[in-house]
């Protein structure tokens, strides 16, 4: 699958862009007509710890998903963010099923 990465404010190392492409990869396992991913990794600036925020679009045929984390790594984010595609693309999934 096609992972669009942006980064705001900084320059992510390739060690973060790899395992991104890598956990976005995973989500061909749950949903195959994934047409391609926009990740957006930003960095508030506030003193909480919590000031990455992962932001995943997940473009389907007639759809898309937006989901947004907000952690104290990118790697947590992409984490949490991946399960969340996962169960969104697993009922989109059933869903499609129950209507054949």
């Amino acid at each position: 699958m096609k992972v669009n990465t942006q980064s705001v404010n900084f320059n992510a190392d390739q060690k973060l862009l790899n395992f991104i492409q890598k956990r976005m990869d995973k989500l061909d396992l749950y949903y195959d007509k994934v047409i391609q991913s926009d990740v957006y990794l930003k960095v508030e600036n506030t003193s909480d710890k919590a000031n990455k925020i992962f932001e995943a679009r997940v473009n389907v045929p007639g759809d898309s998903f937006v989901v947004k984390k907000q952690c104290k790594t990118f790697e947590e984010g992409v984490d949490t963010a991946v399960a969340s595609l996962e169960r969104q693309l697993k009922k989109r999934k059933e869903k499609l099923r129950s209507h054949l």
